[in-house]
């Protein structure tokens, strides 16, 4: 790693957040483990968070978390919240979740900031017609990652089928599951990259 001070915040959901996990890790707490102990790590995530509400906070939860001088990364997972229906319609239209995406990717490279971005988990309890809408959302989240050169790890197809994740979820509140489904996603972000990501020095930035 480099000899600068490693900052990573995590922030998005519950997902995020690892709400249903009994050891109180989720993905992002095992990713860390993996990680080892030379990274100062902050999990902003928030119960119910869609990709307007993110966006909304990421700045103002993230600088007081900076250092100057020290190394920032982020990694942001939204869109689960933004596929939900709501009175019919998705919480978040698709147009605007990448919207806000882009808003968030390209304030992160003014600041120069390393982002990575990890698809957002299906929700068991909605079944095929949400995971419809949330594969065809990590899509596109995918493509406005790759016009930046910003790295994804597509965790939504690579859950979508998993028996721990959705035997799990649907065992407790048909969303969230537990530690054979958070283990599960911990390893897909780590295939994906995670550590190479994390290691790999970027340029520092004094505005934070």
């Amino acid at each position: 790693m480099s000899d600068q001070q490693l900052r990573v915040c995590f922030i998005g959901d519950s997902f995020v957040q690892g709400i249903g996990d009994p050891a109180y890790q989720g993905w992002v707490g095992r990713v860390l483990a993996a990680a080892g102990p030379d990274v100062t790590a902050f999990n902003l995530g928030i119960r119910r968070d869609t990709s307007d509400d993110v966006l909304a906070r990421v700045w103002t939860e993230f600088s007081p978390r900076s250092a100057s001088g020290s190394d920032h990364r982020l990694v942001v997972s939204f869109g689960s919240n933004d596929t939900v229906l709501e009175d019919g319609a998705p919480r978040v239209a698709p147009a605007r979740t990448l919207a806000n995406l882009t808003a968030l990717l390209t304030e992160a490279a003014e600041r120069s900031i390393a982002v990575l971005v990890v698809g957002p988990p299906p929700i068991a309890l909605y079944g095929d017609e949400h995971l419809g809408r949330l594969l065809d959302l990590a899509d596109a989240q995918a493509e406005v990652c790759a016009s930046r050169g910003v790295p994804f790890i597509p965790l939504t197809a690579a859950l979508a089928t998993d028996l721990a994740w959705n035997a799990e979820a649907l065992a407790g509140d048909g969303a969230h599951p537990g530690t054979g489904g958070y283990t599960r996603a911990a390893q897909v972000v780590l295939d994906g990259g995670f550590l190479l990501w994390l290691t790999t020095p970027q340029a520092v930035s004094d505005r934070q």
